[in-house]
């Protein structure tokens, strides 16, 4: 059957090869990259080409022994060899003929074998023709059910005669493992090659054709929108095979839900969704439903907790550090640490922090979470008005989430950090719900320890989370959310505290943010409190930080143009080289007494502001206009200021009938802005009895109180942001009303030294002080018997009166 040509003995240098066997008269490309290899390859090039090509046992050994290297291999031509950049070689060899390995030696760090050549020629029988026609049959049919093999350039490749070539040809080919690769290069008999080859080739080509039968029958039955289910399942089925399945994924679930510290009722929960998670299709749009519930579940904290740091003096130093000022803040959060140490399970604080912008309302809360060794986190409240922010959507909703509060429980990562409620004030409501009712919930210690969210749908505990929220006004909060909070208010900062702290954060902030250097620039304690007063209005320090970022911008482009040693100090004559023209001029400065015009306080969300009111007179019929957008409790107190005044028009020299020839217009400027409020009243009234009596009011007098018709004048709110505003703007000379008296306790000392303080109880006290002579008195010929001047001449008035 087959003739065994004359023994050969070579020796050559060998190549050993991973994860492929190289055949007789077949070309293949491969990599050499190993020390060893490039050295056989070498000493290959060197000679007659011809080198020797063994695979090893064990793909992952990188320098194998002889006797990991199977015995035999194929003698190969290196056709071509091109050096790549990495330093590897590509190489590509044509196999010439089987041999076996009698000796291996070491030579100079490669291998050179000794090899015995046996080639084996087929004889031609009708046994051979008929296996070799069997095997090209079979291999026609493998080819057209494999996905991977081009029909064409494979039943070319095997239209060979010589039995031993089609067989290596074929095996070359197929997609099986490398062990019976290397079985079948071990055959050297053509005959037996053949039916060895056509053995693998009925197997591996039934199995491709059960794979698509299995593929057809499910394709028959399954419709497009099941298709992602049955890559699923045909992937669990590959996986099982594996020992990777399912299985191991829903114990690790439960394993998790088992070590998560949830209570009771959330760990009955989460093991009731597990199980309907275990019967689902896992592509189904329900699994993914539970699976992201579970993932939300173990997602937030149960029992990890942050190590509380309760030592005061070290949060005194802390908050001191980051914080000028605010002694009675600063003094409840340590009466809230030392709290801490007298009790073992105190209930969580709901502190609410009051103030205008700028004031550090959030950046006092950050200091506490550091102060106590807390994590921090924040959630902005502005504009929100969907109840579902708070509490999260049900899980019927596609797309559900859980709300703000539980998303940042799972982002803090801990039971117990410090939660900032930001700008409270500003939530509002329509038709999806109100949010404020929704944190009254949040923010009751009561209640809070069994907060229920809308997707988790189980009681989480609150109770140990530090809430802290922030506004800038209350009245926009509700009453019975007020009631849950312990309202801290930071009012606005006096000239020294805007000065302490621009020298000891804000330019050193500012210097660090723009990478200036302190020897580039100083600034003197003068040009700050220039700054101070001339470029910024406002009860924080915002601006000011924005102007010294500005001036430290300017510098840092000279540091770069001139160079590293450019040196400025900033003083009074250099800022507007810096800053510009003056933002805000001293306004009572060089302002004159004069008739019908006085000057108000008021309070607003941003702090105290001055407001000056002017009221003149017209011929007319008696009527009363208010302008300047006035609320209706503002012109309510206007008129009760106008009726005070006929009430005792005989005292200011007035004819009893005044009104009846006469109009008076009121107008408070900056009619842009909306203005509201009771404390105007007494300033409304000043203004009045000036222009009808023709006195001037003092322009060094400010005021604030509200009127009754009898005279009388009755506290107000925001003392301390009002006087702080007349301080800033030059104002010392200030007119309260006498119930407020106990308000001053609220006012730095240093700023109660440098101002004049009246108290009053009623309207003719107000006058007495606030116009610039004594009033008529009774007899004196009334102002309205005589001509009334409007006009030019109430303005001539005003220049013979200053």
């Amino acid at each position: 059957m087959f003739n065994r040509e004359k023994v050969e003995v070579k020796r050559v240098p060998m190549m050993p090869v991973r994860d492929m066997v190289i055949f007789p008269e077949m070309m293949h490309p491969f990599i050499v990259g190993r020390e060893a290899s490039v050295r056989a390859l070498e000493e290959a090039l060197a000679g007659d080409k011809k080198i020797f090509l063994a695979t090893q046992h064990d793909a992952s050994v990188d320098d194998p022994k002889p006797e990991e290297i199977y015995q035999v291999g194929t003698l190969a031509n290196i056709v071509q060899s091109v050096k790549l950049p990495d330093g590897n070689i590509k190489v590509l060899v044509e196999g010439t003929e089987r041999a076996r390995i009698v000796q291996v030696a070491n030579d100079e760090g490669f291998f050179r074998a000794t090899i015995r050549l046996a080639p084996v020629r087929a004889e031609s029988s009708p046994e051979t023709k008929q296996a070799a026609e069997r095997v090209t049959n079979l291999f026609e049919q493998y080819v057209k059910l494999s996905q991977s093999l081009n029909y064409d350039t494979m039943i070319a490749a095997v239209r060979v005669e010589d039995p031993g070539k089609l067989t290596d040809a074929i095996a070359a080919n197929l997609q099986i493992p490398v062990e019976q690769k290397q079985e079948l290069l071990e055959i050297f008999e053509p005959l037996e090659r053949l039916h060895r080859i056509a053995d693998i080739l009925e197997v591996e080509t039934e199995k491709l054709n059960v794979d698509r039968s299995i593929n057809s029958r499910v394709k028959r039955q399954m419709e497009r929108a099941q298709k992602e289910y049955y890559l699923n399942e045909k992937l669990k089925a590959i996986q099982k095979e594996l020992g990777r399945g399912e299985a191991s994924e829903i114990e690790q679930l439960k394993k998790k839900i088992e070590t998560s510290g949830m209570p009771e009722g959330p760990t009955e929960k989460a093991m009731q969704e597990l199980k309907r998670l275990e019967m689902m299709p896992p592509m189904s749009a329900e699994s993914t439903v539970s699976r992201n519930y579970l993932d939300w579940l173990l997602a937030v904290p149960w029992k990890k907790r942050s190590k509380e740091i309760r030592d005061i003096k070290r949060a005194e130093q802390i908050l001191s550090e980051d914080h000028y000022g605010l002694e009675k803040i600063k003094e409840r959060i340590l009466e809230y640490l030392a709290v801490r140490q007298l009790v073992k399970n105190p209930k969580g604080s709901i502190l609410c922090f009051l103030g205008p912008p700028g004031v550090g309302k959030t950046s006092l809360a950050m200091s506490i979470g550091r102060a106590t060794g807390r994590k921090f986190v924040r959630v902005s409240l502005g504009g929100v008005r969907d109840e579902a922010e708070i509490r999260g959507h049900r899980r019927t909703y596609i797309g559900a989430l859980p709300g703000q509060i539980i998303q940042m429980m799972r982002k803090a990562g801990t039971i117990n950090p410090v939660f900032v409620l930001d700008e409270v004030d500003k939530m509002s409501m329509d038709f999806r719900g109100d949010p404020s009712a929704a944190l009254m919930e949040v923010l009751d210690p009561e209640l809070n320890h069994s907060f229920t969210d809308h997707y988790l749908d189980v009681e989480y505990d609150l109770s140990k989370v530090m809430f802290i929220c922030t506004a800038n006004v209350l009245h926009t909060v509700p009453q019975p959310l007020q009631d849950r909070m312990e309202v801290l208010r930071l009012p606005g900062y006096t000239e020294l505290e805007k000065h302490q702290i621009a020298q000891r954060f804000l330019v050193p902030k500012q210097l660090a943010a723009t990478g200036v250097r302190k020897q580039n620039v100083q600034f003197t304690d003068e040009a700050i409190t220039h700054i101070i007063r001339h470029y910024t209005h406002e009860a924080g320090v915002r601006n000011l930080d924005r102007e010294i970022a500005n001036i430290c911008r300017k510098v840092a482009r000279k540091v770069v143009a001139e160079g590293p040693s450019f040196s400025s100090e900033i003083t009074v004559a250099n800022v507007n080289e810096f800053l510009g023209v003056l933002k805000y001029r001293d306004l009572f400065a060089e302002k004159k007494n004069e008739v019908g015009l006085a000057t108000g306080l008021a309070w607003t969300e941003i702090g105290g502001q001055v407001l000056t009111t002017e009221a003149t007179l017209m011929q007319g019929k008696g009527r009363l206009t208010l302008t300047g957008k006035l609320g209706d409790v503002m012109q309510e107190s206007a008129q009760a200021g106008m009726s005070y005044v006929r009430s005792r028009s005989h005292l200011f020299g007035l004819s009893h009938d005044f009104y009846r020839h006469l109009d008076i217009h009121v107008h408070v400027p900056e009619g842009a802005i909306p203005k509201d409020g009771p404390s105007a009243g007494i300033t409304i009234c000043t203004s009045i009895v000036s222009a009808l009596t023709r006195i001037p009011a003092r322009c060094d007098v400010a005021m604030t109180g509200e009127i009754t018709l009898r005279g009388k004048v009755l506290p107000i709110g925001g003392v301390k942001e009002k006087l702080l505003a007349a301080h800033r703007l030059g104002l010392r000379t200030i007119i309260l009303p006498k119930d407020n008296e106990k308000d001053l306790a609220d006012i730095p000392p240093e700023i109660q030294a440098q101002m004049s303080i009246r108290f009053v109880e009623s309207m003719d006290e107000v006058l007495e002080f606030a116009l610039e002579q004594p009033l008529p008195i009774a007899g004196r010929p009334p102002v309205a018997g005589v001509e009334p001047k409007f006009g030019a001449d109430v303005a001539q008035d005003n220049e013979l009166t200053n």
